[in-house]
Parts: C-alpha cells; structure tokens; sequence
C-alpha cells in the first residue's frame, strides 16, 4: 500500500520548492508522506560541504530526493558552462557522500536527458548514455549530472548505498519558470505568443531552424514516476522518465500559437542553435521496474500550463513578474 510505504518515514526533498520538486511534495503528501521536509539554501548551501554535513545531522532522513539543481535553458547553458558543471557536480557529489555516512535508507538522484550523446539513436535506450559526447550547448551540465550516476553505482558497489538514478525528459507545466533569460522552450514560447497577442505583433521569432524534436513530460507526471520509482525500485540500472513521443519545435510552436489564440506569423532564426537534434525516450525499463506510465497528452498539459500563466499574470498585474517554482537550488 502507498500510504504504508511512506508512514513513519521522514523525507527530504532537496531542491523541493521548485518546479518538479514542489510536484513531488504535493504528490508524496497525497500518497501519504506526513514528514516531509524541504530544505532552503538560505538554511543550506549544498554547494558547501559543511552545509550537507549539516543538514543530514539536522533532519536524518529515511529517503532523500535530490532535485536541487542549477538549470536553464539553451541561451543560460551556453553563457554559464563552468557553473552549470561545478555546481550540479558538487551539490550532487556531497549529497550522495553524505547520504551514505549518514546511512540514509533511500536515495533518489534525478538526472537529466542533457547527459545523452548528441546523436543518440532514437528512441534513447539508457544502454546509450555512454556511446559519445553531449550536445555542445549543455554539456557541461549533462556531464555533471551524469557523473553523479557513476557515483550511485560506485557507492551501491563499494557501500551497499541505496541510490537509484532517474532521467526525466523535458519538464513543463503549472508553476514552470517564464523568466526569459532562464526558461525552457515550453514557458518561453507560451510567454512570447500571450505578449505578441496582446501587443499586436505581426511576427514571432523562434530560435533555431524549427526541425529539431523534443519529447515533453507534464510536471505531474513526472512526479507521480518519482515516487513510484523512490517506492518499487532499488536497482543500479539509469532508468528513463518521459512520454516515449517527440514533437519538431515547428510543430511546438504552433500548437502553443494555437492554444494561446495567435493569429500572426511564425519564423525561425536559424542562426540561433537548435540543440541536440531529436529526443525521444524508450520508456519501457520504467513500466517494466515500477509500472510507470505518463498519462497526460501534450496538448491537454500545454493547456493547463497556459490556463496558469495566464492567471498568474492577471494575479500579479502591475507588479511586472510572474512568480514560479524557483529554477534554481532551493
């Protein structure tokens, strides 16, 4: 039972009032979580050692999500390389150290779909993570993430750790990151398109070409794969989080131009980077290990999401921000 699995457990979601971690906390509480812990960097750094040390001794926890994570999109991976890897790696290397001093039962380190090979063969099987290098763009992040597998496997081997690593795709939904200088490609289309509408704008610049495909997972989703994964799985194998379907940024962006009722033109700047080429994940290791299926269509969750970004704009109105998950390590 769900709620069984969780009673008396204490749980610690780093990285827990952001965009999938503030999902998993709702989700966690849903299934029966009742200690549930999110830690704030104002509290602890996890970038300083002494802080990780601390906080395992201040909240000993029986499962740890590690989510905190320092993120952004195309434009933020190409303009901040070296703090993109040495912040993902160190946060991630202290709190799997510090999880096994610690003894920590169960630890759940997310990954990302950066750490792939640049011409992955679709559909991306998690045997290929090693068959070559990242796409240039966001390497550096890729790589510090996946470093961080190579450790789970390292400790289970070395230390009998409990540390399992999943691969999310692509995030998007309510509560996303609308910064332009930080957002991915789902919250940065939807906030062009509403303020092209509005201001009457003729035409809608995209970066890239348009050809390049990506496969998206609605934030709740992935959080309800989490937490199965935290609950049914203890093995050393990566395993995927996603749809198993891809979508080109062309035909994104005008779905998204669709839904948000904008009726101008569309064009593509080919000479801003398209990214890596084409995602789309196999994501039969999940329903296989821990019967996890994503259930919402990309066009039902692209509605949810702008259905909030549009209520949080008219909420906050006059105050010049929306206000989402932090992106950042919380």
């Amino acid at each position: 039972m769900e709620g069984q699995f969780w009673k008396g457990k204490r749980v610690v979601v780093t990285g827990g009032s952001g965009f999938l971690g503030s999902a998993l906390v709702d989700r966690l509480k849903r299934v029966g979580a009742d200690d549930v812990i999110v830690p704030r960097r104002r509290q602890y750094d996890l970038v300083r050692e002494t802080d990780v040390d601390r906080m395992y001794r201040d909240l000993r926890p029986d499962v740890l999500f590690h989510l905190a994570a320092t993120v952004g999109g195309i434009g933020a991976n190409r303009e901040n390389p070296g703090r993109f890897l040495y912040e993902n790696a160190i946060m991630g290397l202290h709190v799997i150290h510090y999880g096994h001093l610690y003894g920590t039962g169960k630890l759940v380190v997310a990954g990302t779909i950066c750490a792939y090979p640049k011409f992955t063969p679709v559909p991306f099987r998690e045997e290929d993570l090693w068959n070559g290098y990242p796409e240039e763009t966001n390497a550096p992040y890729g790589l510090a993430k996946k470093l961080l597998l190579v450790q789970c496997q390292a400790y289970r081997q070395q230390y009998g750790t409990n540390a399992i690593y999943l691969l999310p795709v692509n995030l998007y939904g309510p509560r996303d990151n609308f910064d332009p200088a930080s957002s991915h490609v789902i919250p940065a289309l939807i906030r062009k398109f509403v303020e092209a509408k509005e201001r009457g704008e003729e035409e809608v610049v995209v970066w890239g070409t348009g050809t390049a495909t990506r496969e998206f997972l609605y934030v709740d989703d992935a959080a309800v794969g989490m937490e199965l994964a935290a609950r049914r799985y203890d093995g050393e194998e990566p395993v995927n989080l996603g749809m198993g379907a891809e979508i080109s940024i062309r035909d994104l962006a005008e779905l998204i131009g669709r839904l948000t009722g904008y009726e101008g033109r569309l064009t593509f700047d080919p000479t801003k980077p398209d990214g890596q080429p084409r995602r789309q994940l196999d994501t039969r290791r999940a329903a296989d290990r821990f019967g996890f299926r994503a259930r919402t269509r990309l066009e039902d969750g692209l509605r949810a999401t702008i259905a909030w970004y549009l209520q949080q704009r008219e909420s906050t109105a006059g105050t010049g921000a929306v206000r989402p998950a932090a992106p950042s390590p919380a």
